[in-house]
């Protein structure tokens, strides 16, 4: 049945949007009108049908969208979605994140959102033993579209989808040849990037053959570089502190009264370089029987900056009760007329920023293959059905390093041996530190294998239309390894102390789906997913959507699903890890905010388990040609979740008297946090539910073509573990603003257009006391004009108004959330591309 002005607008809003943020029901771009009705598969079914509208709300955002606000990453575009909240980790992310980007659909954590590549499973990548899916290693060059459902979706795909699901489909089809070239900069002449592209494809008779190569250079931007970041004031000082204190120019041991500014040596932009190999392969073999293929390489050479490393070890005082003999300090006259003393254990601290020996330079060098294949074709039953057949294979491997590391038993029998020269406050000699310095070396890897086979197409007809299905089979095995330095393995390196991680495990799934057209207006949509782990044993998912189109301009959509996550290779086989998080110790004994906490997984954990719900109307007026508009509510909750428990909750916890506190995070009732840990738990629960607001409207006025679109995201409520985030921000947790706002507006006539777009990020409470962070609102301004049929080319300013990020107390980073707010200020971007 022809869907006239509902169908119409799914079509049309997926080119009308000039960010191409399209809440409809669709997932799919509107194919070629051919005189034969040409069956595709939506995101979010495996049912393939003629029409685009299913239940559940898809945006989608296409490579024209892309080029024109200037995204060089796969994560930069996602994160700028009003969909997406939390921290995810990408390019502003210095501390911890290893060069990986990944994308985090509601806040609800990058594990619970499946990223696929062509409709099928991407392999995690990273450092090794990786979560989720780096989406550096997927070349903005070769994407064609993204889609992002926005529901959940384990019923159909699995694990992971908690959240919803990214799927990312590549160029294919393609004939010619294409060049393309885009740089950016910041005004501020710094924070440089660079793409250069290649795309070439052929057809033959009964096949087309596509490839393409691709090479980005991302240039960083240090932190003190920006006039509004606020010096860091860390107590870990070049000259050195021996039980917090130092030694004045007299001679004297006095309390510290400086602190070391560790911004100028952090990136608030990591560079990064990154070269891709692809390729897109269709060939019809006869007999109605189609060979698909596809493959994908990449290589990340990244790097991130920390100030120098802070060396943090305890001393044998001489003579003192407990204390080593031999392996000892003499503390002289001068520091005991200051106060210094040996604690309990017969030890005191001593801590030093090693400038001497330079600041931390984390590198990676990752390489990620994907290749898949599949065959598909029909079957002369009913009225005829397809089958498809497919193999995909990915592996990922790193190695990383740490120039200027700082090895613990090393520095302490340095001290030991030349007190003289640590305790002066003097530059350290060349000996010292070639003697404590080392490179920190470890490797790590990812691999994935998933034979999979579906059959669909119709049972048989009902009055209103035919009953659609899919039922399919799959077998994936994943399997991970991280090994880290000997050094840190050992716990001698000054760096946190962490174990290796192995491990694999294997699963086998079976599902289907049916589509039930009850009358010609109300379609039922129904799934049903069972899967075997080789780890927890089986579960069992299912879906249930309907939509009710009250007329050509109303359609009611709505699902009701439930969904699960299982536990990764990292959450059941890693090893012990330790982990310095912004904390705040309620005792004072702790002189920084970055506590040291030691993460442990366990081998037994269980997957988690959620329930999802989401209803809404698509509206397109009849008497305002152009105008489509939808609104989703959504929830969904997430029970028994793989999580850590809130560390600073214990820590208040215990500080309070609570004993149970205290013992499960190994925290003296004295407040003494040599033993602080955090283990992974299922303990944890979400519930989050909001609204998602589109507006699109296209129309000619003024001899121009003009587009319009508006995304909102009204956040209702995010609970975690028994605490309300819902409005807030912190370094830890990101951001979780109730309001965020897309608007976009298009002008263009012929080979020209000009768009303005701008994002607003509402105001939040910072979590920690409800102090108020302030609201930012983005402008960015970009056109476009073809010279030729072939050439074209593009300009644009990000941040047109320089907004300065807000200030948050406890920020991950330059006393901000660089996954929130924009750290790099304004930036100007252009483009070219020839085809021929």
């Amino acid at each position: 049945m022809q869907k006239s002005i509902i169908g119409k607008a799914v079509r049309f809003a997926l080119l009308a949007a000039p960010v191409s943020a399209v809440g409809f029901s669709s997932a799919a771009v509107a194919q070629e009108e051919t005189a034969k009705v040409e069956r595709i598969e939506v995101t979010g079914s495996r049912i393939q049908r003629q029409d685009m509208e299913t239940a559940s709300p898809v945006t989608v955002i296409d490579a024209a969208a892309i080029r024109m606000e200037g995204f060089t990453s796969v994560d930069q575009l996602l994160q700028a979605q009003t969909s997406m909240a939390g921290a995810a980790v990408g390019s502003t992310t210095n501390n911890g994140a290893d060069g990986v980007a990944q994308v985090d659909l509601r806040g609800m954590g990058s594990q619970r959102t499946l990223v696929l590549l062509n409709g099928r499973r991407m392999v995690n990548s990273g450092s090794g033993a990786d979560s989720a899916v780096d989406l550096n290693s997927i070349p903005v060059a070769m994407i064609a579209r993204v889609e992002i459902l926005k529901d959940g979706a384990s019923a159909v795909y699995g694990s992971d989808a908690i959240a919803g699901v990214v799927n990312i489909i590549t160029k294919k089809d393609f004939e010619g040849f294409q060049v393309d070239l885009n740089g950016s900069s910041t005004d501020k002449g710094d924070g440089e990037t660079g793409e250069l592209s290649a795309l070439y494809g052929f057809s033959t008779d009964r096949g087309n053959y596509t490839f393409g190569a691709a090479y980005s250079d991302r240039k960083g931007v240090i932190q003190a570089d920006r006039d509004w970041t606020e010096a860091g004031s860390s107590s870990f000082i070049p000259t050195g502190t021996l039980g917090g204190k130092v030694q004045n120019a007299q001679g004297q041991w006095v309390d510290r009264s400086t602190g070391y500014d560790f911004t100028q040596d952090s990136w608030y932009q990591t560079p990064s370089k990154r070269y891709s190999l692809f390729a897109n392969a269709t060939q019809e073999l006869g007999n109605d029987l189609v060979f698909t293929a596809d493959a994908l390489y990449t290589k990340r050479k990244s790097d991130q900056q920390l100030a120098p490393q802070p060396g943090d070890i305890m001393l044998d005082v001489c003579g003192a009760p407990g204390a080593d003999l031999v392996q000892c300090i003499t503390l002289t006259p001068a520091m005991t007329a200051g106060g210094l003393a040996a604690d309990e254990t017969g030890r005191i601290n001593y801590r030093r920023r090693t400038n001497d020996v330079g600041p931390r330079v984390y590198e990676q060098d990752t390489d990620t293959l994907r290749l898949s294949a599949g065959l598909a074709g029909t079957l002369d039953v009913h009225t005829g059905m397809n089958w498809d057949v497919s193999y995909t294979f990915g592996k990922n491997k790193a190695d990383t390093s740490v120039a200027n590391s700082i090895n613990a038993v090393n520095m302490a029998d340095s001290v030991y041996a030349n007190q003289a020269a640590w305790f002066s406050g003097a530059p350290l000699t060349p000996a010292i530190v070639d003697e404590i310095g080392y490179l920190e070396q470890a490797n790590g890897g990812n691999k994935q294998h998933i034979v999979a086979g579906v059959l669909s197409g119709d049972l048989f007809d009902l009055s209103a239309g035919a009953v659609g299905f899919a039922v399919g089979a799959e077998y994936r095995r994943d399997s991970g390894y991280y090994n880290p330095d000997p050094v840190i393995v050992a716990g001698e390196g000054t760096a946190a102390q962490q174990d290796p991680t192995n491990g694999s495990y294997d699963v086998v799934s079976f599902y289907q789906e049916v589509s039930v057209p009850f009358t010609e207006k109300l379609t039922g949509e129904f799934a049903l997913r069972f899967d075997d782990y080789s780890t927890f044993g089986k579960a069992s998912t299912w879906k249930v959507g309907l939509t009710y189109e009250l007329s050509d301009e109303i359609m009611f959509r709505g699902v009701a699903a439930t969904g699960f996550r299982a536990p990764n290779v990292s959450e059941l086989f890693g090893g012990n890890t330790g982990s310095y998080d912004y904390l705040d110790d309620p005792w004072g004994n702790e002189q920084d905010p970055q506590i040291l906490v030691n993460y442990t997984s366990d081998a037994n954990i269980e997957p988690e388990e959620s329930e999802s719900f989401t209803a809404g109307v698509v509206l397109s007026p009849a008497q305002i040609e152009g105008l489509s508009m939808t609104v989703d509510y959504w929830r969904f909750k997430v029970s028994n979740a793989i999580t850590r428990l809130d560390a600073q909750a214990g820590l208040n916890n215990c500080f309070a008297g609570d004993v149970t506190a205290c013992e499960t995070f190994k925290i003296t009732p004295q407040g003494d946090l040599s033993n602080f840990t955090n283990p992974l738990t299922n303990v944890g629960d979400q519930d989050t539910s909001g609204i998602d607001v589109n507006i699109a409207y296209r129309f000619e006025g003024l001899g121009l073509t003009w587009n319009i679109n508006n995304d909102t995201t009204w956040l209702l409520k995010f609970k975690q573990d028994g605490l309300d985030y819902t409005n807030t921000i912190d370094g830890n947790f990101g951001g979780y603003a109730e309001l965020r706002n897309n608007f976009s507006i298009q002008a263009g006539q012929g080979d020209w257009s000009v768009t303005y777009f701008n994002r607003y990020i509402g105001k939040t409470e910072y979590l920690a006391d409800g102090s108020r962070i302030d609201a930012v609102l983005y402008h960015n301004i970009a056109a476009s004009y073809f010279i030729t049929d072939g050439l074209s080319v593009s300009l644009g300013v990000k941040n047109l108004t320089d907004e300065e990020p807000s200030r948050v107390a406890n920020g991950s980073d330059g006393g901000t959330v660089p996954e929130v707010f924009d750290t790099i200020g304004r930036q100007i971007y252009g483009g070219v591309t020839y085809k021929f």
